[in-house]
């Protein structure tokens, strides 16, 4: 190959590695382009994280220049040349160079030790948010969805049990206490934190706080089984107000579908054929009313299958998340009512009919092993029936 291809074929594949390095960077700048960044903190604690990240990376390229930077000129200056004999005019061999392998193998002994200093540094600030937090939310991972409880009275027993969505007060520190039912998950919302472990029979804590309203995009980062790639989560803040609004919402009964209607009956079906693993709050799981008609029962089924997410997601006020089945499908066909305290858009019928009629089609489970929804082998009347109630539970 003459020199000139050479050349040429050297800067054609420098040019496709630049080309390609660009393009890593190219992307929309924002949450809504990519939801997942850690680049974007929108809290305290996703900043004091970003804080460190930011000198552990200019310190990294800084190192990745210079050390290529040295190979390249190597691999130029020692180049082997056409016109070159073997055995004549080679540079002399030396076996090691003492000072030069104490140098680096020093000095990057002193730059991990003092980017250590500001790792255990956030780690302590971070432990400290969590043990200092202003309120307490409880984070259950199952298969393969989330499930949020709130013991607003501190008594040891949830108020609110809901799922998909965790709504905060914006500006205040939450106290997120994470466990699993089932297998291990990893909850993570980038925004506000970094990941935690959800472990069977362990209880893990993180804070998270949200500077301003919004919407903050998350996922299960621990491989869990089928659904893996398809269990999200949200966590919403809201306005104090809006916030106060929220759960004096949650804290109310199920709405009450008017007699003699297709809710009605949809009721009826709902108590029949979905109670056993789902939860409305009033009822016990064999659809009667309970004694308490607004405590919601923490362990509804989840002690019958301490292993297995015999547990669903509470019923009672869905239509006041944005999104069901592990936050993959939108409730509502709208979603500009995204940031309201309790969404009022048109609900997706259709989605939801999908749902009933074959879930297992709309996301991968194992129902046969309490994992997921199983199919109900519902006909279109029911299916209509259901969906009519379940859209009036906001």
């Amino acid at each position: 190959m003459t020199k000139r291809l050479q050349r040429i074929r050297s800067v054609g594949i420098g040019g496709l590695v630049l080309a390609g390095l660009f393009l890593a960077g190219c992307g929309v700048d924002s949450r809504e382009g990519r939801p997942l960044t850690t680049l974007d903190p929108q809290g305290s604690q996703a900043g004091k994280i970003q804080d460190l990240v930011k000198p552990v990376f200019i310190v990294a390229g800084v190192i990745f220049v210079l050390v290529e930077g040295v190979i390249l000129w190597f691999m130029w200056r020692y180049r082997r040349r056409a016109d070159d004999v073997d055995g004549i005019d080679e540079p002399v061999q030396l076996h090691g160079n003492a000072k030069l392998e104490w140098t680096w193998t020093i000095a990057p002994a002193i730059l991990l030790a003092v980017m250590a200093i500001g790792n255990v540094t956030t780690i302590w600030a971070l432990e400290g948010d969590q043990r200092d937090a202003q309120m307490e939310v409880e984070v259950i991972g199952q298969q393969w969805w989330w499930e949020f409880r709130y013991d607003n009275n501190a008594d040891g027993q949830p108020d609110i049990i809901t799922a998909q969505q965790m709504v905060i007060p914006a500006g205040t520190t939450v106290r997120v206490k994470i466990r699993s039912n089932d297998v291990i998950h990893s909850f993570w919302i980038p925004a506000l934190n970094g990941k935690k472990d959800a472990v069977p029979g362990r209880e893990h804590a993180i804070a998270i706080q949200a500077d301003k309203p919004g919407i903050y995009e998350g996922q299960c980062t621990e491989y869990c089984g089928l659904s893996h790639g398809y269990m999200r989560m949200q966590v919403k803040a809201l306005s104090e107000a809006d916030y106060a609004a929220w759960v004096a919402n949650q804290v109310k009964p199920a709405v009450e579908p008017i007699a003699g209607t297709e809710a009605a009956e949809g009721k009826a079906l709902f108590q029949a054929r979905c109670m056993g693993c789902h939860q409305i709050d009033g009822y016990s799981s064999d659809g009667t009313l309970a004694a308490d008609n607004v405590r919601p029962d923490p362990d509804y089924l989840g002690a019958k299958h301490p292993l297995t997410s015999g547990n669903a997601p509470n019923m009672t006020h869905l239509m006041s998340r944005q999104r069901f089945a592990g936050n993959m499908f939108d409730l509502y066909t709208d979603d500009t009512t995204a940031a309201d305290v309790s969404p009022s858009g048109t609900p997706n019928v259709g989605l939801l009919g999908d749902w009933l009629r074959n879930p297992g089609a709309m996301k991968p489970m194992a129902a046969d092993q309490n994992r997921g929804m199983p199919k109900l082998g519902l006909s279109e009347d029911e299916i209509r029936k259901l969906v009519a109630y379940i859209t009036l539970l906001k």
